[in-house]
């Protein structure tokens, strides 16, 4: 019995020695090894050929809806997803109050129009006053020449008639006679003389009033041309209501109804532009040592897995993408950890005309691969 338990014991003990000498773990030890040889053998070749990330999404031109002016709107004329042509109306707005003050801009300008044409009236009956004045003491000054003469010839008689009344040669009378004349000269010579200085000053005082009224003139043209301003304004706003494409492509989801009361600067919703199509990718800092603009590039679409775009590297971002985050990282603070950045990289498509190139739509999730040749 023991013999038999013996006998098993060393069959089984060779049993395994069979199995352990068998060349089958061997051989696929074998294949393991040489097959991680080869896969790290084309990963390394495929690093220096190629640099791919999958971090990249299609991007396109946004052009920004923005009303320049407050309002409620009154009808909405575009629909979601809908594409306009640049030129197409997409929103109008309750225009009364924008007529309104186009109305008061034009009535204020009408009136500061009558006012000029009556500055301008006021002017020319000042200029013929001063005319007028300028002549009378012209008129003046004549007459002071004859007053003047008169005086001295009526002071040469009463000379002689002084003579004539010392030898008796004259009456009283006579000489009395030439005496009044004389006396009558030299007042009236003083009477021309006071007209004279008043009729100075009326001149003067109308040529100042001549002067106030042509610095009238200008104000009333400068107050035209305010309210011609106003005008401009008034009509510049009310074409605001209606707000326009500024560019053609697709509307993106329009939030807004009418009744809805909106603010100036407002963003209402955006129009993608449908020419203009590229490729963000957003590679590690470790990979961007060999790549240049120029550089060509594979595309691979989620939405499109059998086809391949084809691309080339256009520019590369002057920083980093958390550099320009809303809350950038400040390593300075608090406890530093080291992560990798990843740079922005813009891929233009080389083949715009290809056929799905349309069905492209900005966001998509990208996966590129960059040819380092």
């Amino acid at each position: 019995m023991e013999n038999n338990t013996t006998e098993n014991n060393k069959d089984v003990k060779a049993s395994i020695l069979k199995k352990k000498r068998s060349p089958v773990f061997a051989i696929i030890l074998g294949i393991l090894l040489v097959a991680g040889i080869y896969f790290g053998y084309n990963r390394w070749q495929y690093s220096r050929m190629y640099e791919a990330t999958d971090d990249a999404q299609v991007a396109s031109n946004l052009s920004p809806l923005i009303s320049k002016i407050s309002g409620y709107i009154k009808e909405v004329k575009v629909k979601d997803n809908q594409f306009v042509h640049k030129g197409d109306t997409l929103i109008i707005l309750d225009n009364r109050d924008q007529l309104m003050h186009l109305k008061q801009a034009l009535a204020a300008l009408q009136t500061a129009k009558s006012n000029v044409s009556s500055a301008v009236a006021g002017t020319n009956v000042s200029v013929q006053n001063v005319s007028t004045s300028k002549a009378a003491v012209a008129t003046i000054a004549a007459q002071i020449e004859v007053a003047k003469i008169n005086s001295w010839r009526t002071g040469e008689d009463l000379k002689r008639y002084e003579n004539l009344v010392k030898d008796h040669s004259i009456t009283q009378q006579q000489y009395e006679q030439v005496l009044a004349a004389k006396q009558s000269a030299d007042k009236q010579l003083q009477v021309l003389v006071q007209q004279q200085k008043q009729a100075m000053q009326q001149t003067g005082a109308v040529a100042s009033q001549s002067v106030v009224t042509s610095q009238n003139i200008g104000i009333a043209n400068a107050v035209v041309q305010q309210r011609e301003a106003d005008v401009n304004n008034a009509q510049l706003n009310l074409s605001y209501t209606i707000i326009i494409a500024q560019v053609s492509g697709y509307v993106s989801k329009v939030p807004v109804q009418p009744g809805q009361y909106i603010q100036a600067g407002a963003q209402l919703f955006s129009i993608v532009l449908d020419n203009s199509k590229w490729v963000i990718a957003n590679f590690k800092e470790t990979q961007v040592e060999r790549m240049t603009e120029g550089q060509k590039v594979k595309i691979e679409i989620d939405a499109f897995p059998k086809h391949r775009f084809e691309g080339v590297i256009s520019s590369f971002s002057p920083a980093t993408g958390a550099t320009f985050a809303l809350l950038p990282p400040d390593n300075a603070s608090g406890n530093f950890v080291k992560v990798v950045q990843r740079l922005p990289v813009k891929i233009d498509f080389s083949n715009l005309s290809d056929s799905l190139i349309s069905k492209v739509r900005t966001g998509m999730n990208v996966k590129v691969e960059v040819s380092l040749n």
